[in-house]
């Protein structure tokens, strides 16, 4: 029996390595296209420094083996100090990059570095889908979740650590798969690198595992690790390295702690529900997440490891950029949802099957699904960022773009400026960026922008008049075009 299933498991491995060329260059493609997205949005001037630079300043500190610190974090207290994130959220998976700045030292590196990592998930779902439903079905789903829009999303916000999670995520689900429990293990434990929250997903993971006989000592395990690893991070570890254990609390109708918010579900259950569909910002969201997927993440038990991440975001009340399809959030989510609706399609499907033979076999029902669920997600690649792609204009560079070049080459190497937004991340490389705003000390440069928005000033009025007060205390200007303002004093 032993030999049997020997010679069979090397058979699946042979012919999954007949598509490896295929699925690798499906792959680079597809890196290819998140770094030339990513890369034609710094190089026009459309990044910014929350959080690109902010990352950027952290890596570079790993590489040169000091403080993985920002100078834009509590800029306004410490102004020219560069304040450790690890204080801020606790990442310390960061640190893998930073051999990649010895390469090339930039903000370019982390685009790239992010492009490699979400194409990299690709293959491994390949695999996972493969051993379900075959080679058409695998092809479908990997290019499904290649071409979805919450990685587009993530992409086009430039960089964040959640990264890191696709390609973990999609190991994690295939080592399961291959029956690997230790294998299994030590993913996770690199998951927990990733951010403070993610020990919810690892709680979510232990539920679902409670299914599976053979795995429910891991399931048990983890439900019990994912809680203590979330209190562990964010009230005791990042405490530790200056920050504060409720920076990022935004229940305050659930309560003013975890404890309190705890009480108040158990309490007051359906406002607790109500709150988790209101605004209908949330429902939109969860609808997009599962309607391309046919909504079949919900008929597996894996469902439950993206639903408490979910959970964590839509019962904030404070937050409105966690429930929206916009930045990187949902691309944390998008392999697990992927993977339970492999496994839920593969239930639904065996189900049916022996109730309806005649709807024929299970790879042709799972290559029809893949199938749908590909078609829905391609019908949605033109409302989200990779649409930008599609347009010729989007890679032409404007006169504020040229206006933009010339104020930041007037800026020297090495010294402090207070930068707009868009512009910050083209200067990092080489100086230390802090985002414009008025502060109680300023930074000997200043490169303003009178023209657009700016998210530490409540309107353009107010940018004008920061002008006007820092010309009245000794600046003087070197640089006006197209709304771009270049001030130094001595």
């Amino acid at each position: 029996m032993m030999k049997g299933y020997t010679i069979s498991r090397l058979k699946l491995q042979g012919k999954i390595g007949s598509h490896r060329c295929t699925v690798f260059a499906m792959s680079t493609a597809a890196a290819v296209i998140y770094s030339t997205l990513g890369l034609v949005k710094f190089f026009t001037y459309r990044t910014g420094i929350y959080d690109l630079v902010i990352f950027d300043q952290a890596i570079r500190g790993y590489s040169r083996f000091t403080v993985p610190g920002s100078y834009v974090k509590d800029q306004w207290n410490q102004l020219g100090e560069a304040v450790s994130i690890l204080g801020d959220h606790f990442s310390p998976i960061l640190a893998t990059l930073a051999p990649l700045y010895w390469i090339y030292d930039g903000p370019q590196t982390l685009i790239v570095a992010q492009a490699v990592l979400f194409a990299a998930a690709a293959p491994f779902l390949w695999v996972f889908t493969y051993r379900k439903f075959g080679r058409g079905c695998a092809y479908f789903v990997s290019m499904a979740y290649l071409l979805s829009w919450p990685i587009a999303e993530a992409v086009a916000f430039h960089f964040h650590e959640y990264a890191f999670m696709p390609v973990l995520t999609a190991v994690l689900f295939e080592r399961m798969q291959a029956a690997k429990p230790w294998h299994v293990v030590v993913v996770t434990l690199l998951i927990l690198l990733v951010k403070e929250d993610i020990g919810f997903f690892v709680m979510g993971l232990g539920l679902a595992l409670l299914w599976k006989r053979e795995w429910r000592w891991m399931g048990v395990s983890f439900i019990g690790l994912g809680p203590v690893a979330v209190w562990a991070t964010s009230q005791v570890l990042i405490p530790a390295f200056g920050g504060a254990s409720d920076r990022y609390w935004y229940y305050s109708e659930l309560g003013g702690s975890p404890k309190a918010a705890v009480i108040h579900m158990l309490t007051d259950p359906m406002n607790a529900l109500e709150l988790l569909f209101t605004p209908s910002a949330k429902v939109a969201t969860l609808v997009l997440l599962l309607a391309p997927l046919l909504f079949l993440s919900l008929a597996s038990p894996y469902f439950f490891a993206p639903m408490m991440l979910l959970l964590e975001r839509m019962l904030a009340s404070d937050q409105p950029g966690w429930w929206d399809t916009h930045y990187h959030y949902n691309s944390a989510i998008i392999v697990a949802l992927l993977c339970a609706a492999v496994d839920g399609a593969e239930r639904l499907i065996r189900c049916a099957s022996q109730r309806m033979p005649q709807l024929g076999g299970k790879r042709r029902l799972g290559l029809i699904w893949g199938a749908a669920s590909f078609s829905c997600t391609l019908a949605f690649v033109p409302f989200f960022a990779l649409g930008n792609l599609l347009s010729p204009s989007w890679y032409q560079k404007t006169e504020r773009d040229h206006a933009a070049d010339a104020a930041i080459a007037l800026v020297p190497d090495g010294i402090l400026v207070e930068a707009a937004n868009q512009l910050g991340p083209n200067l990092s490389s080489r100086t230390k960026v802090v985002i414009w705003r008025e502060m109680p000390r300023r930074a000997p440069w200043v490169i303003a922008d009178i023209h657009s928005p700016q998210p530490m000033f409540p309107s353009l009025k107010e940018q004008w008049e920061d002008i006007e007060n820092l010309q009245r205390n000794g600046y003087r200007i070197l640089f006006w075009r197209e709304g771009y303002v270049v001030l130094h004093r001595d």
